[in-house]
């Protein structure tokens, strides 16, 4: 049974009334087609029936048809990716080639799945609707994390004002009881002083010895020195805040992480070792996913693209722009170098790695924990790390590692620059980046026997 061809002119799928991409298309009797909307209109401001294309009168008003083929073809919704090849109405792509680096709809589909060059092109099926959607949550995570720190904050600031209104109201209470005794004995004393005066002015001396009995042991009062009125302290409070506050941060922010790597995972990409890289003393697996030290140097045929000094490698894969992402394991190494590279790097010689000799990797060696820069960069490390990710944003000029297992950000170096320079002058041509594992570093197994000798 032969198959439809659905290589039709683009014209082909557009209301010959609103001249636009179908939507709702319906068939009328004489086999045209149009917007469901747009016949409607167009039939209800006539007083005959007619096909607007060919002009053929129906007696009466047809029952409009679904047009299914139509139906079910991919026409571009909001937030859709279009074809990049369609001209004029563009149709929702439904494929994408990562070696043409283009979007196509069905149609324009079809010489991948026919020409036998283009066959070995590869295709993966369209997933930037996807990666939408988890933008979006990794952006509604932010937002969380940041609304429910505001949240925090805001707690722990009503629970210090409500400690600083207690405290400051039984301070209030001591001191009121405090200048009521006091004022209790200042009245007493005056009083006494008020009877002794006039005592002393009296001309009875019985009446004078018979009172002065009851007057001679002054009242009893409280030795005021050692009596103070302490502003309350809040330091104990306000560290339990802090501290309630410290740990909310915390646990924020591991789940920011969280999601900021679900974010950059979703540009993953296969890498595999490229032998041609590779130092003589390297043994790569048959599948290019697994390398390790042989411990003896192979003789090989000489290639400008080995390394013949630094016991490293690179990935077949390398990239001129947008982003990607990979990870490689290193549960149980005691040293290793991960990150990327210029293509234009030197091979040959020892090089100092940092960023301005176009290296920007992370080095581990006997627990510390490192950036490489000038100079480089100590980094703190919670547990041992197993699995690190590397995120690299080429437009940006930003590289970022991350502890997978811990989903902890590690380290970004932004500002960098990916190509070349030439005096003071940036290369136009750009310089393709490379994935650089350097010793012991690449996706599942390496080992240095030099550095694990008793």
């Amino acid at each position: 049974m032969a198959s439809a061809d659905t290589s039709w002119p683009e014209e082909n799928f557009s209301c010959s009334i609103c001249l636009d991409v179908f939507s709702s298309p319906v068939s009328t009797p004489c086999g045209h087609n149009f917007c469901r909307a747009c016949i409607t209109k167009f039939w209800d401001e006539q007083v005959k029936y007619k096909c607007p294309v060919c002009n053929e009168l129906f007696k009466t008003r047809p029952d409009l048809r679904v047009n299914i083929l139509f139906s079910e073809m991919p026409c571009v919704e909001p937030a859709e990716v279009p074809c990049d090849v369609c001209t004029g109405t563009q149709l929702k792509a439904v494929k994408s080639c990562l070696m043409c680096l283009i979007s196509y709809c069905q149609t324009h589909l079809e010489p991948h799945q026919r020409v036998a060059g283009l066959k070995k092109h590869r295709l993966l099926i369209l997933e930037r609707q996807k990666n939408i959607l988890a933008i979006k949550d990794t952006i509604a995570d932010g937002v969380q994390v940041l609304t429910a720190l505001i949240r925090c904050i805001e707690k722990c600031q009503d629970d210090l004002n409500q400690m600083v209104k207690e405290k400051l109201k039984s301070t209030e209470k001591q001191a009121e009881d405090l200048i009521k005794g006091l004022e209790q004995e200042i009245e007493d004393l005056t009083n006494r002083s008020s009877e002794m005066k006039e005592l002393s002015q009296t001309k009875d001396h019985l009446h004078f010895l018979q009172t002065f009995r009851s007057l001679k042991d002054p009242p009893p009062t409280r030795d005021w020195t050692t009596v103070e009125v302490r502003p309350p302290s809040y330091a104990g409070t306000l560290r339990r805040s802090l501290d309630q506050l410290e740990e909310t941060l915390n646990m924020e922010m591991e789940k920011l992480s969280d999601a900021e790597l679900k974010g950059v995972q979703q540009y993953e990409v296969d890498v595999t070792l490229d032998p041609d890289t590779a130092h003589p003393k390297l043994i790569l697996s048959e599948d290019g996913k697994r390398v390790h030290d042989g411990g003896v140097k192979k003789e090989l045929p000489d290639n400008p693209k080995r390394f013949t000094q630094c016991i490293s490698l690179l990935t077949r894969q390398s990239f001129s722009s947008g982003r990607f992402y990979f990870e490689v394991q290193v549960k149980d190494k005691t040293l290793w170098s991960l990150g990327v590279a210029r293509e234009s790097i030197d091979r040959k010689d020892w090089t100092d790695r940092t960023p301005e000799t176009g290296y920007w990797t992370l080095l581990y060696y006997q627990d510390v924990l490192v950036f490489r820069d000038n100079p480089d960069v100590r980094l703190p490390l919670r547990a041992e790390l197993q699995k690190v990710g590397v995120f690299v944003d080429y437009d940006e000029g930003v590289v970022s590692f991350y502890d997978v297992e811990a989903r902890v950000h590690l380290y970004s170096a932004t500002g960098c620059t990916f190509r070349p320079f030439i005096g003071d002058k940036i290369i136009k041509r750009p310089k393709q980046l490379m994935l650089f594992p350097e010793l012991e570093s690449l996706l599942y197994e390496i080992f240095h026997t030099s550095f694990n000798k008793e």
